[in-house]
């Protein structure tokens, strides 16, 4: 039997490339290898080069259309990023001196993408938001194409291209490949640090060992220092491990040694990566400041009173909820994984390679585990956390897929395996396709899903970002037409470049300051999308509503300049009324009677109002609707269809929507058009 199996072994465990064929020597035989190299041929499986321009494709279209999940990436990043580019944004405690558990270290590498939009661009802002969200997206696609080519040239070429669609068309990649999150850029160094990883250990690959240390530390240092546990399987590896050396009893000591050293040297210079993220977190905060200890000591020591539970506590269920929406059939796979190894070393265990007995050397179905390990870990280390929110799962996205798509190839191997035993014939089963229909319906069902659920975010959720820039695109100009300020273009002979200028006017910030704009935000403040989406010159604010927690204050304007220096005056300075306690700052707010503009969200067949949260869309007296857009009332939805989107209206029939509305208040605006108008004028 175990020949048998042997003999339709037309994967290749460590290559992607098949079996050379020698020469014919004659016709006939050169028509018996044309067969053969055809059964033998690999399935497809792009290039490092040809696979980047495919992530490129989809992580763009992903920085473009994919919305803002979470609240703490716009106040805690996009908002201090904006301060440094723009001078003024807004500010939360954790970037206050006082408690300094955000690093501005992370926040500062992400600026040359916004000076390089304004350099080639414009001065609009617009872009720049986008430009660091491709700029995300470029560094995604090569890390992801580093993993999938070592899963190629390291595992199984067929469970490298499971890998490469998994990853494609994947909801939570979707998300976080483009989030401006330190929990994203763990995820690319330790999607990085794995294409490392899957290579055998051994005592004359110190390349495998240092480039995975320092990967797995770039994501620690200056992503989240809790992402370093994703490591601790890799450093038993190392330390304990044998691998592919040949270890026996009269050089055990000296290959221990040689090991523990190696690690050592290379977790060192890994821990030099600490030296300019403390240096620049030290200038901006004005004191000497561990960014990484910081975010432990709050998280993990917290006293009686604080604490990341004050932000909500979820149940155990919350991580395999949010796994199952982004991940579908693929969190089962991967969860899976270590049992389906587990059948595979008993009925197949050649699978992963040709050796059956090890004796000084570590088996490969060892090494796989200990590959496979660091899902669960993490996993249950969230899990165990009273706090969890869905981007702490960000640092072990790529590894789900991984772990799936080792699933898959394993399950293909039974299949085989079986087939040949009811058959009895090797030869026809190198000739079956049902192994490659297995595979396809499951890669095929993973990536509809995903599409599905990409879907819902576009059409029922993605109303903020489109709303926001309604204030730009229509509102302004409209203004700036009525009190006789247009904008008018340079001379150009370009017809194409006319027509967009007067579709979309540029704005001159110095008119929009001079108007004096007041946006208001208040039920909504968790999905404002920040700055960049606002333009210059217009003021956002927060009216009071039911929430009484604590909402980030205004940053200590400073001059727009180019420079470390300049932006320090306002990153050292202890901002009033901002406490770690998450208790209410009632000076933060502001009049809604002296907003001009105010987003809100009504739903009108299922109403919510409350002397905080009155239904300004509904009161005309006072207010006018520029633009509104439907928003998901998903607790009048029924689960499947707010969960996956589908064509039709029979799909659509089960949701109930309300209006995103931006709001212009009547009064206040028109006082603004007539002092511009008389401006103007005089």
């Amino acid at each position: 039997m175990a020949s048998n199996i042997q003999e339709i072994r037309f994967r290749r465990p460590l290559s992607a490339k098949p079996t050379p064929v020698e020469k014919p020597k004659n016709r006939h035989s050169g028509i018996l290898q044309d067969k053969l190299r055809r059964s033998q041929k690999a399935p497809w499986c792009p290039s490092f080069s040809t696979a980047v321009k495919i992530f490129l494709l989809v992580r763009v279209a992903g920085a473009m259309y994919s919305n803002i999940q979470d609240c703490d990436e716009v106040f805690n990043f996009w908002e201090p990023l904006h301060y440094l580019d723009r001078g003024y944004g807004f500010q939360t405690w954790e970037t206050s001196p006082v408690y300094a558990i955000r690093s501005w270290a992370y926040i500062f590498m992400h600026l040359l993408p916004t000076k390089l939009a304004t350099t080639l661009i414009g001065p609009e802002k617009r872009p720049a938001f986008f430009a660091i969200r491709i700029f995300l997206g470029m560094i995604s696609a090569v890390c992801e194409t580093y993993l999938y080519r070592a899963v190629v040239d390291k595992i199984n070429y067929r469970a490298g291209r499971y890998l490469l669609f998994m990853l494609l068309f994947n909801a939570g990649m979707w998300t976080a490949s483009t989030a401006f999150l330190p929990s994203s850029f763990a995820m690319y160094a330790n999607t990085v640090a794995y294409a490392f990883v899957i290579e055998p250990t051994n005592n004359t690959n110190i390349r495998r060992t240092l480039f995975a240390t320092l990967a797995f530390a770039a994501g620690a240092i200056v992503g989240w220092p809790f992402s370093l546990a994703i490591a601790i399987p890799f450093v038993f590896e190392e330390l304990f491990i044998y691998g592919t050396d040949k270890v026996t009893s009269e050089n055990k000591t000296t290959w221990t040694i040689a090991r523990w050293t190696r690690m050592l040297k290379c977790a060192a210079t890994a821990a030099l990566l600490l030296v300019p993220v403390v240096a620049l977190d030290t200038v901006f905060y004005g004191k000497l400041t561990i960014v990484p200890w910081n975010i432990i000591k709050y998280n993990v020591f917290p006293d009686e009173q604080r604490g990341p539970d004050l932000y909500g506590t979820e149940p155990a269920s919350f991580y395999i909820s949010n796994l199952l929406l982004n991940f579908n059939v693929l969190v089962p796979l991967a969860l899976a994984s270590i049992p389906a190894l587990a059948i595979t070393y008993a009925f197949d265990r050649k699978r992963l390679g040709e050796r059956t007995i090890f004796v000084d050397q570590s088996s490969p179905y060892t090494l796989m585990v200990i590959r496979l390990i660091p899902v669960y870990l993490w996993l249950g280390v969230m899990t165990a956390q009273s706090h969890k929110e869905e981007r702490f799962l960000f640092p072990i996205y790529t590894l789900i897929c991984f772990n799936a798509a080792i699933t898959v190839y394993l399950m293909r191997g039974w299949l085989e395996v079986a087939y040949v035993h009811v058959t009895k014939s090797p030869y026809r089963a190198s000739r079956a396709t049902l192994f490659g229909r297995l595979t396809l319906s499951i890669v095929s069902a993973s990536c509809i899903l995903s599409i599905s659920r990409i879907m819902t975010q576009w059409k029922y959720y993605h109303a903020p970002l489109t709303i926001f820039h309604a204030l730009e695109a229509d509102e302004i100009p409209r203004i700036l037409n009525t009190t006789g300020h247009v904008f008018i273009p340079p001379p150009t002979n370009d017809t194409r470049r006319i027509e967009d200028d007067e579709r979309y006017p540029r704005i001159d910030p110095s008119l929009v300051k001079e108007l004096g704009l007041r946006l208001c935000v208040g039920k909504e403040w968790h999905r404002f999308p920040g700055h960049y989406l606002v333009p210059d010159g217009v003021r956002v604010e927060w009216i009071k509503s039911e929430f009484d927690g604590m909402l980030p204050a205004h940053f200590v304007e400073t001059p727009k300049a180019w420079g470390i220096p300049a932006r320090t005056q306002g990153t050292r300075v202890v901002p009033s009324g901002l406490n770690d306690l998450n208790k209410e700052a009632p000076e933060l707010y502001a009049d809604v009677s002296q907003c001009d503009y105010l987003v809100d969200l009504d739903f009108p067949l299922h109403p919510i109002e409350s002397l905080h949260e009155p239904r300004y869309a509904v009161d005309e007296t006072t207010w006018d609707r520029v633009k509104c857009l439907p928003f998901l009332d998903a607790r009048y939805s029924s689960t499947l269809t707010r969960t996956l989107w589908m064509p039709g209206q029979m799909w659509q029939r089960n949701n109930e929507y309300g209006d995103y509305c931006l709001l212009r208040h009547r009064e206040n605006v028109k006082i603004k058009e007539r002092m511009m108008t008389l401006k103007k004028d005089v």
